[in-house]
């Protein structure tokens, strides 16, 4: 397979993940950004710069967790069920909605068993959507206890204003820096996974020293598209989840994107999940999470964190919307990727699935 055709069938997979990083970015950077704190050109350069990082040396997990769930085995297979999940976050994205890349992903995955007549593992799918459960579930127990040890350390050290705005400042710069790793390494998956299985690229030895896997390339390209879509495309969902949902404190912004970096960073830590199970209780299930999920998780510990006057602070409307977003999501990708994959296949005459 040459160059050109490698390129055209992988341009589905970093249209997904300049599609990924036009969405997804404002889960890291969205409440700085939203709450006036660090300018949108510093934050879509450090989001860059680490998602790189932690795509290429960190994604293997979460991505073989994805890859369970159904093997897409044919480059024709792999280049539609990205396009078809790419379309539905850009179509979510142009709405303004933190749409969860992972749900579509997950839709087009199936839509792709479906039309194979491949098996879904039902006990792998049961794992995910368990993630899409506990994950802003978790993100709100971290941002609820976080902002309340925040609050009080505060409140003890009594910091001058200029010196308290100065440290929360570069607190966004460094969980930033962290919540792009974790983003990189947990969504990569999102990204190139389906692609694992019937990858293009050759491992590459240089000089004997060090060798580059095929799966490590396609984490490169892919990570790089997601750059693309950080400095084109992520300015407006950024805002609506940095300042849409519910109005931020600095240090409110702070703790969200703290939370929402620890819980992605659960999920794709194969380190932390042998511990986990060396301490002899279930293994961390490796999956790529929702972070848009995560960060409203988050933004709504906030809000409890203040009592009701905080609950009522949340703009309930615009929630509903992205609630809305997250449940129709994995159900539209399915039908979009099926409907691809018929026209792929019998059109373009290529073959989407081995037998």
């Amino acid at each position: 397979m040459n160059l050109i055709t490698t390129l055209i069938f992988l341009s589905s997979g970093l249209f997904l993940g300049w599609s990924l990083g036009a969405n997804d970015a404002s889960n890291v950077f969205g409440t700085a950004v939203g709450s006036r704190m660090i300018r949108f050109s510093t934050a879509a350069t450090i989001c860059s710069v680490f998602v790189i990082i932690g795509a290429v040396t960190g994604g293997a997990g979460a991505a073989h967790g994805l890859g369970e769930l159904g093997k897409v085995n044919a480059l024709p297979g792999s280049f539609t069920v990205a396009l078809g999940a790419a379309l539905t976050v850009l179509w979510m994205t142009k709405l303004g909605l933190p749409v969860s890349t992972s749900q579509a992903v997950v839709g087009a995955i199936i839509g792709w068993n479906w039309f194979s007549g491949s098996p879904t593992d039902f006990q792998s799918l049961g794992k995910i959507v368990s993630t899409w459960i506990l994950c802003p579930i978790l993100a709100g127990v971290f941002s609820y206890g976080i902002y309340q040890i925040v609050v009080i350390l505060i409140e003890r050290t009594k910091p001058h204003l200029l010196s308290l705005d100065s440290n929360v400042r570069w607190g966004l710069i460094l969980v930033g820096a962290f919540g792009s790793y974790t983003l990189g390494a947990n969504n990569i998956g999102n990204v190139m996974g389906v692609f694992i299985s019937a990858s293009p690229f050759k491992d590459i030895n240089i000089a004997g020293v060090t060798n580059i896997s095929s799966v490590e390339q396609l984490f490169l390209l892919g990570s790089i598209a997601i750059t693309i879509g950080v400095f084109t495309y992520s300015k407006k969902v950024m805002m609506t989840v940095g300042d849409s949902l519910m109005a931020l404190s600095p240090v409110g912004a702070l703790t969200v994107v703290l939370a929402n970096s620890l819980v992605l960073f659960i999920f794709s830590s194969k380190a932390l999940s042998n511990f986990v199970v060396n301490l002899g209780l279930p293994a961390i299930p490796l999956i790529p999470v929702s972070s848009s999920q995560a960060v409203v998780g988050a933004v709504i510990g906030i809000a409890f964190c203040k009592g009701f006057k905080g609950v009522r602070q949340i703009k309930w409307g615009v929630l509903g919307e992205i609630a809305s977003g997250w449940i129709t999501t994995p159900i539209i990708s399915a039908f979009i990727a099926f409907i691809l994959l018929f026209i792929v296949q019998n059109v373009f005459d290529q073959q989407v699935y081995m037998t």
